[in-house]
């Protein structure tokens, strides 16, 4: 579960994209910490409460933005783009099923499936780069 870093709220589920109490987008705020909640001093490195990195803007660790953005482009059918970015479950997904699809190509169908994998991934890509998609797994802004 996660915490929005502006009000301290948690989030309804770990893939929302903003918060439903002050309406700031997922991961934008200093003020709380998005592992437990609790108030962290905006220049402190990490929580007094739990220990966990507290990452403010512009900090160290943030994903390209540009990376992800290329990498769901020309590689998003593996899911590469998602390992990146920490969505585990989604890229071993997309892996999965392009293998299933090569491997049923043989039969014709396993074509279909790639293309298929191959066009949600470049949909994402283009999402990242438009600013669609704007932090990572961990609620963490990309940057520029």
């Amino acid at each position: 579960m996660y915490f929005c870093k502006n009000c301290g709220e948690a989030y309804m589920t770990d893939e929302a994209v903003m918060c439903v109490k002050c309406g700031v987008a997922k991961g934008q705020g200093n003020n709380y910490c998005h592992n437990c909640g609790k108030p962290v001093p905006p220049e402190a490195a990490v929580c007094l409460n739990c220990g966990v990195a507290h990452a403010a803007k512009g900090a160290q660790g943030a994903k390209s933005k540009l990376a992800a953005g290329l990498f769901g482009i020309f590689l998003g059918c593996y899911g590469v783009h998602n390992f990146y970015l920490g969505y585990t479950g989604k890229a071993v997904t997309q892996l999965v099923l392009t293998i299933v699809g090569l491997l049923l190509s043989c039969i014709g169908i396993g074509a279909f499936i790639v293309l298929g994998i191959a066009i949600w991934g470049l949909v994402e890509g283009i999402m990242i780069l438009a600013g669609k998609i704007t932090t990572d797994a961990k609620g963490v802004p990309l940057k520029e």
